[in-house]
C-alpha cells in the first residue's frame, strides 16, 4: 500500500479525517481475506496487542492512532517511526471504520503477514508443537496461539482448510501471541512427509482409545494434533498418529472445546517435562 500526498499534523504525521480517503478504504479492505492474501498484510488493534508485537521486535508498516495519552502509545509511535513505518493520526470514528468495531481501540497497526514455511521450522529447538486440522473458529485459533505462547511451544501448524490466522477475530483472540508463535499453513500429506523426515512424536486426541492422556509419557518433540471442532480427527489422520490419548469425561458432555482440549494436553506435556 502506498500513501498519497499527505496532510500533516503538528508533529509531521500524516493526518486523515475523511472517510473517503483512499488509504482508509485500502486498510479497511484488509478485513477481507482475499485482500489480506493479495496484499500480504493484516490488521492488529489495541495498545496491548501492538505492545506485545513491539516487545517481540515486530513493528507495523503503518500505525493509525487517535489520541496519545499513554506512555506506551508514545513508545509505539516512536518505535514505528524509527523502523521506517508510516504513522498516521486519525479520528476514533475512522478507527471504528477500519476495525469494524463501534468501540475501536485507539491504535491500529498494519503488519506484514508472518507465515513460516514448513521446512524452515526448527523442530529440535523446542519440546512441543501444536498442529490443528481444519480448525474453523477464529476464536479457537487465537486461543490456541495464546496457549502455545504460554507453554513455550515452537508454533502452530495449520493443516488443511483452517480459518485465516490473520483475520481480525483470530488476531484479537490471540492477544499478541500471533507475534510470538511461528505460524505454518500446509496440507496433510506435506506435513506427514516433513514430520517423518526427522524426530517427533505425533499425538492425537480421540475417543477411540483406552490410553489416558496422563498415562502416556510424551517424547520430545511432541506434536499435539487437534481436529475440527465438529468432526474431530478423521480416521486416516488418527491412524497416522504415533499415539492416541483421551481425556476423561465424567459428566454428560462427550468432548471439550478444541481450544480447551489443546490447553489441557499442552500443560500435561509441560508438567511431565517439569516433573522429570
Amino acid at each position: 500500500m502506498e500513501l498519497n500526498a499527505p496532510t500533516t499534523n503538528m508533529r509531521g504525521h500524516r493526518l486523515i479525517t475523511g472517510y473517503s480517503n483512499p488509504l482508509v478504504k485500502q486498510v479497511k479492505s484488509l478485513r477481507d481475506k482475499k485482500h489480506r492474501k493479495r496484499e500480504g498484510l493484516f490488521l492488529a488493534e489495541g495498545l496491548r496487542i501492538l505492545t506485545e508485537a513491539r516487545e517481540a521486535d515486530v513493528l507495523p508498516e503503518m500505525l493509525f492512532y487517535a489520541g496519545r495519552d499513554h506512555e506506551l502509545t508514545e513508545a509505539m509511535i516512536a518505535a514505528t517511526e524509527a523502523a521506517g513505518g508510516a504513522v498516521i493520526e486519525t479520528t476514533p470514528d475512522i478507527l471504528s471504520k477500519l476495525s469494524g468495531k463501534d468501540n475501536a481501540q485507539m491504535l491500529i497497526g498494519v503488519y506484514r503477514d508472518r507465515l513460516t514455511p514448513l521446512d524452515d521450522l526448527d523442530r529440535a529447538g523446542v519440546d512441543i508443537w501444536i498442529v490443528a486440522q481444519a480448525l474453523r473458529d477464529p476464536g479457537n485459533l487465537g486461543t490456541i496461539l495464546r496457549t502455545g505462547d504460554a507453554v513455550g511451544a515452537g508454533g502452530l501448524i495449520l493443516v488443511d482448510d483452517c480459518t485465516d490466522p490473520f483475520g481480525v477475530e483470530a488476531v484479537r483472540a490471540s492477544m499478541g501471541a500471533l507475534f510470538t508463535q511461528s505460524i505454518t499453513v500446509t496440507e496433510w500429506p506435506s506435513f506427514v512427509a516433513w514430520l517423518r523426515g526427522g524426530s517427533g512424536e505425533l499425538v492425537g486426541t480421540s475417543l477411540q482409545t483406552d490410553t489416558d492422556y496422563q498415562a502416556h509419557r510424551y517424547a520430545a518433540p511432541t506434536f499435539l494434533l487437534v481436529g475440527n471442532e465438529a468432526r474431530g480427527l478423521p480416521a486416516e489422520y488418527q491412524a497416522e498418529c504415533d499415539r492416541l490419548v483421551k481425556m476423561p469425561m465424567l459428566g454428560k458432555a462427550d468432548s471439550l472445546n478444541a481450544a480447551v482440549a489443546t490447553a489441557v494436553m499442552a500443560y500435561e506435556v509441560v508438567n511431565q517435562r517439569r516433573n522429570r
